[in-house]
């Protein structure tokens, strides 16, 4: 068993990433913002901190918690390895397929790019430096059984429950890639323990369209769900997950096959609760 930091353990990802480093048998410290580091030595420190749909609303914010936090974590602390969780979005304006090895295209004059500038240079003072061996995992569209997120999924799933009809603004041909939380806290786990390369993307390697998950979600709680906005003909790069699957024999589950027992249960609570 070995000794594990997780940083940003409050946050959707780091609760549940705990939760698993503990079930696993792993000894897990959980620092609180602000706790002094210095001299610390956090074994396999995992950072989880990050804003997500909230980064527009505050910048500043953003760049501290992707960037200056970590730095500071690696001026005053040592570590056996260090996992910086980042971000599938930087792919979003490149090629068909997101690939670790891929450049990136990304204008600091664009607004929504803020999130994904910060999280780049993150991820750039993580390959310029030697001790600790640090790793990326960027991360694709994170969701859970609890519905513990703003994830779209998780806000599709709430609004369907107990309606007849439900509308969001969207388009239907929005695509994501949705990966279990189950899955992002084992590969976490692997990487930090046996990571050998620089980068890794953690999802499930299929898009999903708003299309698609809508109809799932429908064939399961009977709610008539729609986009509000036209389609955009615009497609979303797939996530390659050859490296993760090359270096663990990565199979994550597919959001077809875990939605339908996600729907039940949480159908099933409020019933309970009601």
């Amino acid at each position: 068993m070995a000794n594990f930091t997780v940083l940003g353990a409050t946050g959707f990802i780091g609760g549940h990433l705990v939760r698993h480093l503990e079930a696993e048998g792993h000894q897990v410290a959980t620092p609180a913002r602000g706790e002094s580091l210095k001299r610390s030595h956090l074994g396999h420190a995992i950072y989880c901190i990050g804003m997500t749909s909230d980064f527009p609303h505050d910048p500043v914010a953003t760049v501290d918690a992707h960037v200056c936090r970590l730095t500071s974590l690696l001026a005053k602390a040592e570590m056996d390895s260090l996992v910086y969780l980042s971000s599938t979005r930087l792919y979003d304006w490149g090629g068909p397929i997101g690939d670790e090895a891929d450049d990136l295209p990304l204008n600091p004059a664009t607004p929504r790019h803020l999130y994904d500038l910060t999280k780049a240079a993150a991820e750039a003072l993580c390959h310029a430096i030697d001790r600790p061996p640090a790793r990326v995992a960027r991360l694709a569209s994170v969701y859970a059984n609890d519905l513990g997120s703003d994830n779209f999924v998780h806000e599709v799933i709430r609004g369907a429950l107990g309606s007849q009809e439900t509308t969001f603004d969207t388009t239907p041909d929005c695509e994501r890639d949705y990966i279990h939380v189950d899955d992002v806290c084992r590969m976490l786990t692997a990487i930090a323990l046996g990571g050998r390369r620089r980068n890794y993307n953690v999802a499930s390697g299929r898009n999903v369209s708003n299309h698609d998950m809508f109809a799932l979600v429908e064939r399961e709680t009977g709610c008539r769900i729609r986009a509000q906005r036209a389609p955009a003909g615009v497609s979303s790069p797939r996530i390659s997950i050859d490296a993760a699957v090359e270096d663990f024999d990565f199979s994550p589950a597919q959001l077809s096959e875990t939605l339908p027992g996600m729907i039940r249960a949480q159908a099933g609570q409020r019933r309970a609760v009601g």
